[in-house]
């Protein structure tokens, strides 16, 4: 995943990687890469989108500490959004991002990632390691670091509806800028209220090939309204009023990629 990051970072090589000590570093091999942190300069158009909707999680009204990524069913994609959310977020100055996979039941962004699942939160829950042994910081992008689900358990509502739940989330607060938190769907099991209840937000990822209608305005209504920050609508179709051309957005990314060839011509 080299490189992954030099797009935005082409500027800032003189700037060191966040560090919260004590943790161990662990490099992401994922099997499929163009899936994941699309900011090398190969989709822009990707990118852009990502850089938008971190924008806008950073423009909320509020501070938003701790953010859930949900979807109102399987395969909506909330897991790929969630993990470019993080990586768009690691990217700004400064900020030192978590993500963490809190879908015991579905785990996934061990394998998206290509780093181990275990030990991980369902460990830190049952007690049976600190969160500084479950989580790791990723080589690249720099900044960002993951707390995978761990090993599956049966129980896992009452390992979220436990004081050690409230515990970690506190401790995890004080070292981490930004936590994302990768959610059950939407109001699917208790997990998510659990979940949900800690956070500070929630983004609700739709796919409009794949999501029924009827559970999209299910989980819209209940997400709680001050929590509810947006909505993402995952592989939309391209339509007129949304084609890169239809306004200008060749231009711009032209524009950009010839500025970055000057800066490292002349560096």
């Amino acid at each position: 995943m080299s490189g992954f990051f030099e797009e935005e970072h082409e500027k800032r090589a003189e700037l060191e990687p966040v560090s919260v000590p004590g943790l161990r570093l662990v490099a992401a091999r994922p099997p499929v890469e163009g899936l994941l942190f699309p900011l090398n300069g190969t989709e822009p158009r990707a990118a852009e989108q990502y850089r938008i909707i971190r924008t806008k999680v950073l423009m909320a009204p509020r501070a938003i500490r701790m953010l859930c990524v949900s979807s109102p069913q399987v395969g909506d994609g909330k897991s790929i959004t969630a993990v470019n959310l993080a990586g768009a977020l690691a990217l700004k100055l400064g900020q030192s991002v978590l993500l963490v996979d809190g879908d015991f039941r579905r785990s996934s962004l061990g394998a998206l990632l290509g780093v181990p699942s275990s030990p991980g939160l369902a460990e830190v829950l049952a007690g049976n390691c600190g969160w500084k042994d479950a989580v790791a910081r990723l080589e690249n992008p720099p900044n960002l670091y993951f707390l995978p689900a761990g090993q599956n358990t049966a129980h896992p509502a009452e390992l979220f509806d436990s004081p050690a739940w409230s515990a970690t989330c506190f401790e995890l607060r004080r070292h981490f800028h930004c936590i994302v938190v990768d959610c059950p769907p939407v109001g699917l099991v208790a997990d998510y209220y659990l979940i949900e209840a800690a956070a500070d937000g929630v983004i609700v990822v739709v796919r409009p090939d794949h999501t029924l209608r009827s559970l999209c305005f299910k989980a819209l209504d209940t997400v709680p309204p001050e929590k509810l920050l947006g909505v993402i609508i995952n592989m939309a179709p391209a339509w007129f009023l949304s084609k890169p051309a239809a306004h200008g957005y060749p231009y711009y990314a032209e524009r950009a990629g010839k500025r970055r060839g000057q800066e490292e011509g002349a560096s």
